[in-house]
């Protein structure tokens, strides 16, 4: 099996080396990771006449200064050329939680969504637990078993990836693996006065984000930072994949990139939109 791994967290990341470790017995590993921490970029790409770094820092392994999305094309499209084409890509693990609509701006999700676009087994694996220095043992524990059972007879389905949720607890205090659902959730009180201290304290620094120098702001500009913390919309239940890692279990949603709402469609169709340019 062809693999190929990436994360949002950067080539330096705990997590990743925790995810080479898991996967090597699977087959044959390729990594490309960001060169820089690229949380919250979803599938955005690097674009236009921005210079992209490339690095092999060991056999094997690259990083590049771009988006997870970005590390996926790039390994896709430069290096695993012809018969070397991955099997899978596997995203991760990722320092904090990537369940409900937090997945929707995951770079985590984001490397699984190129992936599934490419028609090849997009998954992505997080960890509740924001520390760089987080405890991945239960992880180590149950994804391979997870990871077999996900491409068993995969029938690669189009547009299909898959978010797995690891809940912050020891193996022995998980209490099970769950299929779950999407769970709503929104942020509040999202951007606040600028303060590195708020990431200094999850162990994140400018640097990890690419950040040396910070330009003085221009007269009359504030400076503001995004944070913010998570509330539940209505409508959730008990089998929603934040909730269930709340409550200890690892969750597992299956997403699928082709999300056309079909019913609106047809809505619209009786409408008799379709007409309006013949009024």
């Amino acid at each position: 099996m062809k693999i190929l791994i990436t994360n949002d967290d950067g080539y330096k990341a705990r997590g990743l080396e925790a995810l080479i470790e898991i996967m090597r017995p699977f087959g044959e590993i390729t990594v490309v990771a960001p060169k820089y921490h690229q949380s919250g970029m979803s599938m955005a790409i690097s674009l236009g006449f921005k210079r992209i770094a490339v690095k092999q820092t060991a056999p094997g392994r690259w990083y590049l200064d771009g988006t997870p999305a970005s590390c996926v094309k790039f390994g896709i499209d430069n290096i695993l050329l012809g018969d070397k084409r991955p099997d899978v890509v596997v995203c991760g693990i990722n320092h904090g939680s990537n369940a409900a609509t937090a997945s929707l701006y995951s770079g985590t999700l984001g490397a699984a969504q190129e992936a599934a676009v490419n028609g090849i087994v997009g998954i992505g694996v997080s960890l509740d637990d924001f520390s760089p220095e987080g405890d991945f043992s239960a992880v180590k524990a149950l994804f391979p078993g997870i990871f077999s059972k996900i491409m068993e007879e995969n029938p690669r389905r189009k547009g299909v990836y898959y978010n797995i949720n690891f809940p912050k607890a020891s193996l022995e205090d998980i209490k099970g693996i769950k299929v779950a659902g999407l769970g709503e959730i929104h942020w509040e009180e999202e951007y606040q006065a600028f303060d590195p201290d708020i990431y200094r304290k999850r162990g994140i620094y400018l640097q990890d984000m690419g950040i040396f120098n910070m330009e003085e702001p221009e007269e009359g500009e504030e400076l503001y930072m995004m944070t913010g913390y998570p509330v539940e919309n209505p409508g959730n239940n008990d089998m929603c994949d934040h909730r269930l890692l709340k409550e200890g279990y690892v969750a597992i949603v299956a997403h699928n990139i082709y999300n056309q709402d079909h019913q609106e469609s047809e809505r619209l169709r009786s409408l008799q939109v379709e007409d309006l340019h013949k009024k």
